[in-house]
């Protein structure tokens, strides 16, 4: 596969991946009433961005995750306070469509005056002392707020994530990483509909991996060749007779008979002595013949697939808590590094490689750590059984802290990743 192509499949990925769980949030945060200010991919600078309806999608620098942005989850950046010299721009029934809080002398079309009162969230008014008369009026719910270049819709309280239920708030959470095993799940059933289920009592050795610069790789042997026979003797589905026959046949030449389709094809190579293995090796990994999956086979492979791989990841994690080494971490680095390698064996491979990762992300997603979903699904249930949510500023210092720290290791993370590509 080219490099080109390896690395397209492997950005590809990464947006996948981002995109679906972001998307998550992002639906049922709408469906919740929840105004989303920013749809994000990446961190940093931005590099792409678009606006539709309320919400700005972008596009940024920094391939590390996503974020959307809800109305209410951090304080309105933009305020108006008392004595502060304004101009509104009217629209139908003199309600007010923009506010501007700067630049007011090239503003046209517009009333200026000292705001006595504004409020953007309940009241949803702004009372205007123009040349001594004043005047209130009254906002529209999704009037602009503008500042040089900013412009920023407002928020009433309604339109907040603060203000919805409990159950509201924790499935706009949780719709994340849910999202992230639906994915694996679909695409664990697709990795099984394109590389099938094993044949029962298969009647041949099927040739899977041919490895590079080995005898049979020089043969002419190719992934997907029946091993017919061996110095005469019929291999039939006994690949074990096929490995013991190349081990005992350490530099001696060897005739193979290989079915390629309908073509029966003789070679002649020598296993040769692979350092720290015993017997002669010629470099080819037999694979299980297989047959196109029935639809109750994939939804029930891609269910033991998802169990496993489950158990998998929490051993892992376990794993790390009792023996824990900065070597065993992988950050974006080696996630990139790795998945390149697995692009360029086929794209079958790169679709199971995907499935694990999005199984990874959600599960990651929804442990107790704070900045992540789990973390904040963890303030939610104490909010429920407290009857009142958790004091904003501590949840708000306690997702800081976390993310600092969440941040400070991928930067260690990313560096021993660099350093080991270094020393190759």
């Amino acid at each position: 596969m080219e490099m080109v192509q390896v690395v397209f499949l492997t950005v590809l990925m990464f947006f996948v991946l981002v995109t679906v769980h972001e998307w998550g949030h992002y639906y049922f945060a709408k469906r919740a009433g929840i105004l989303v200010r920013e749809f994000a991919i990446g961190f940093g600078p931005k590099l792409f961005s678009y606006k539709r309806n309320e919400t700005q999608f972008t596009l940024r620098l920094l391939p590390f995750g996503g974020y959307a942005r809800m109305a209410g989850e951090d304080p309105e950046v933009i305020e108006i306070s008392p004595g502060q010299t304004i101009a509104v721009r009217l629209g139908e029934g003199n309600i007010v469509k923009a506010v501007y809080l700067d630049q007011l002398d090239t503003r046209r079309n517009v009333i200026r005056g000292e705001a006595q009162y504004a409020d953007l969230e309940k009241d949803l008014s702004i009372r205007l002392d123009v040349d001594g008369e004043v005047t209130t009026y009254s906002l529209h719910p999704k009037a602009m707020l503008v500042k040089g270049n900013q412009q920023i819709q407002i928020a009433p309280k309604d339109r907040q994530f603060g203000s919805k239920t409990v159950g509201q708030r924790a499935l706009a959470i949780a719709a994340g990483p849910v999202m992230n095993f639906l994915l694996a799940f679909i695409l664990f059933g697709v990795y099984i509909q394109m590389a099938g289920v094993p044949v029962e009592n298969p009647t041949y050795v099927l040739i899977g991996d041919v490895s590079e610069g080995m005898p049979a790789q020089q043969a002419g042997l190719q992934k997907g060749d029946i091993v017919y026979s061996i110095n005469g003797e019929t291999i039939g589905p006994d690949y074990k007779k096929m490995i013991n026959l190349t081990s005992a046949s350490e530099g001696k030449a060897m005739n193979w008979t290989i079915k390629r389709g309908d073509q029966m094809i003789t070679v002649t190579m020598t296993p040769r002595h692979m350092e720290g293995q015993e017997g002669g090796k010629v470099g080819i990994t037999p694979e299980l013949p297989t047959r196109n999956a029935t639809i109750g086979e994939t939804f029930s492979g891609a269910s033991h697939a998802m169990a496993d791989t489950t158990k998998a990841i929490f051993l892992g994690f376990k794993q790390l808590i009792n023996q824990f080494n900065m070597d065993d971490i992988g950050g974006p680095v080696r996630t990139f590094e790795l998945t390149g390698q697995i692009a360029q064996q086929g794209i079958v491979y790169l679709i199971h490689w995907t499935a694990i990762l999005s199984l990874y992300l959600g599960i990651f997603n929804l442990l107790p750590i704070p900045a992540l979903d789990g973390s904040r699904l963890v303030f939610l249930g104490v909010e429920a059984l407290r009857g009142k949510p958790v004091d904003p500023s501590r949840e708000g210092m306690v997702h800081f802290v976390g993310f600092a720290m969440l941040f400070l290791l991928m930067i260690a993370v990313t560096y021993n990743d660099i350093l080991r590509l270094i020393s190759g």
